[in-house]
This record gives C-alpha cells, sequence and structure tokens, in this order.
C-alpha cells in the first residue's frame, strides 16, 4: 500500500505531518488533544477566520479529521462556523482568557500605570508574562498618536528578543550570569532586536515573595523611542511605576531606590 494512502481510504493525507501526529517534547501523549490544540493554534493573530483547506494544511491533519475536531471544538464554544462556511474563534477562548488574567491578580494595579505610562511618554505601555520560552502581553494600553507600537493582549513573543525578555529572562533564571547587569540595574533595553524598527524599555515588578510577577514595558518607534535621553526618561518612569505596582502588590519597592537615583542623574 502506498504510503500516503490512508487505512480508511478516504482521502490522502497533507504533505506536511501534524505535529500532534509525531512523538516529540511537543506532544502531550493524548492524541486527540493535541490535534485539537493544534487547530486552536492554527488562527495566528490576524487570522479572523479560516477555511477546512487552510487549517487542514496548517495543522497537517486529514480534512476529514479536522472536520471531526472542528465539529466538537464548535459544541465546546472554541471554534465557530461562520455564515460563509470558514471557521473562526468562539467565545470560550475569551471567557478562558479573562479568568487567566484574573488569575495574576495584577489588573486593578497594573492597568492604571500603564495608562499613565502611555498617557504621559506618548508610547504603547504593556505587561508581560513568561510562558516557556515564550513571553505573552498580559495588558497593554497604546497610545492616540498614529504612529505607534501596535501589540495585541494574548500575543506571544520569543523570550530571548526583547527588553522585556531580558527582564524576565534575568529574575526566572537567576543563576545565568548573562542577565547579571540587567538583575543589578533592574532593566533592559532593546534597539529593534524582534522588529527593526522598535524600540523598548522593560522593568520588573514583583511580589509579596520577592519573586518575578512581570515585566513592565515601553515600547515606540526606534526613529523616535530609541535615542539615549528618551530611553533614560521612559526607565525612570518605568522604575517609578514598578516600585508602586510591587508595593500594591506586598513587595519591597526599596529595591527600586538605588535604580531610579542612578538613572535620575
Amino acid at each position: 500500500m502506498n504510503s500516503t494512502t490512508p487505512h480508511d481510504g478516504t482521502e490522502e493525507a497533507p504533505a506536511t505531518a501534524a505535529p500532534s501526529d509525531q512523538a516529540g517534547e511537543n506532544s502531550s501523549g493524548v492524541a486527540v488533544l493535541d490535534r485539537a490544540f493544534a487547530i486552536l493554534n492554527a488562527f495566528g493573530p490576524t487570522d479572523d477566520q479560516l477555511t477546512l483547506s487552510e487549517l487542514s494544511r496548517r495543522t497537517g491533519l486529514y480534512k476529514s479529521t479536522t472536520l471531526r475536531l472542528l465539529a466538537a471544538l464548535e459544541h465546546g464554544g472554541f471554534i465557530r462556523k461562520l455564515s460563509d462556511g470558514q471557521y473562526g474563534v468562539g467565545h470560550q477562548p475569551l471567557r478562558l482568557a479573562a479568568l487567566y488574567q484574573r488569575s495574576f491578580q495584577v489588573g486593578p494595579v497594573i492597568e492604571p500605570l500603564l495608562q499613565q505610562l502611555s498617557r504621559d511618554l506618548g508610547e504603547t505601555a504593556s505587561f508581560y508574562v513568561r510562558q516557556g520560552d515564550r513571553r505573552l502581553v498580559l495588558y497593554r494600553v497604546e497610545p492616540t498618536r498614529s504612529v505607534r507600537v501596535s501589540i495585541r493582549v494574548g500575543e506571544e513573543f520569543p523570550i530571548d528578543r526583547g527588553a522585556s525578555g531580558k527582564v524576565l529572562l534575568a529574575f526566572t533564571e537567576t543563576h545565568d550570569t548573562r542577565w547579571n547587569e540587567v538583575r543589578e540595574a533592574l532593566w533592559a533595553a532593546s534597539y529593534g532586536e524582534r522588529d527593526p524598527e522598535t524600540a523598548s524599555a522593560s522593568v520588573p515588578v514583583f511580589d509579596a515573595a520577592g519573586e518575578v510577577v512581570g515585566a513592565l514595558t515601553l515600547s515606540g518607534p526606534k526613529a523616535r523611542f530609541g535615542t539615549p535621553a528618551i530611553i533614560n526618561a521612559a526607565v525612570v518612569a518605568l522604575l517609578d511605576s514598578a516600585k508602586r505596582a510591587t508595593v500594591a502588590l506586598g513587595g519591597k519597592g526599596g529595591r527600586f531606590d538605588a535604580s531610579i537615583a542612578e538613572c535620575a542623574r
């Protein structure tokens, strides 16, 4: 039998095998869940809707398998079938995202600070948390100006690029000597590391146990935000906000004083 012909004889397998069909570090060991997650993960930040064929192509699953899983996901509210026959994300991920945000119990503290930072500095203010080898946008506020850095809540980026990634690595991998300077200064900057047109500065926020909760960040177009004077002003504002957030979460705000004084010189 030809290796590309499925045993049920219904259709030919896609050219690319699905990650969930293969044993590996990304497999949970429960194939049907891996395949369902693969369908949900097939939707990118700009994908409002996808066809059955495109979902099959992106996941590497047979169309028949994709269709069965879509029906189950639709029943559970994770997928919705649109009037034109394409598929979009359902309401359940939004509900779970709200629960996920609340589980950090930092929203009431962080969001007003982001609003003030964005208003005062005129740039995008955001709060990142670490998720494995990625950093996730948990909260963000964008300025009203037309030229700005635009990111979405829930977007994920590599943790090894960008100012917030450096901060999260520095305070979650405390034995890694590469981040000694960041740990000492309590801030990091990035000039076009993730996006060549973007500059950013970031500082940590700590909880009552002294553990990092996330990274408070300002980002803007490099041509406007990337000058040393602007970055320095941003760092001072970020450190002051992180101190207030840390105190509100029961942590020790005094650990920021030396860094604030150094940057304010």
